[in-house]
């Protein structure tokens, strides 16, 4: 009797890990996900990244401050309005207090620039290869 016992009780334990494992693997939690760019109140907190054609990125607000995000770049304090060939267009993108947005796909290879209307100086440069 005790040796059934232990097997069941055993095979409940395997199933109980098997299930905590699949809902861990399908957790929509996005801190480890590839390809984030975070931002704080007035900068992107990296203001690169790197990524494949094809893929796109997540901008995550950290803060509680409002961004709104074009293509383009700050040049000695103004703001230079530009869609380049081959990016997203991305015109007025608004991210606020601890929100996030996806820019993409990236589907040409190339640098690409995008800034926040709101924060001078606050410019993000993505590379695709």
């Amino acid at each position: 009797m005790s040796k059934k016992l232990f097997a069941i009780l055993g095979l409940c334990g395997i199933v109980v890990i098997l299930i905590l494992v699949a809902c861990s693997a399908t957790s929509t939690d996005t801190s480890s996900a590839p390809n984030q760019v975070h931002m704080n109140a007035t900068n992107f907190v990296q203001p690169s990244i790197t990524i494949k054609k094809g893929e796109s990125i997540t901008l995550i607000d950290d803060a509680q401050d409002s961004h709104i995000i074009a293509s383009g770049t700050w040049e000695n304090g103004t703001a230079k309005p530009q869609d380049e060939l081959g990016a997203p267009q991305v015109q007025d993108l608004q991210v606020s207090g601890s929100d996030q947005a996806a820019i993409g796909p990236f589907t040409t290879a190339g640098t690409f620039h995008f800034y926040c209307t709101v924060h001078p100086g606050m410019s993000l440069t993505v590379v695709v290869q």
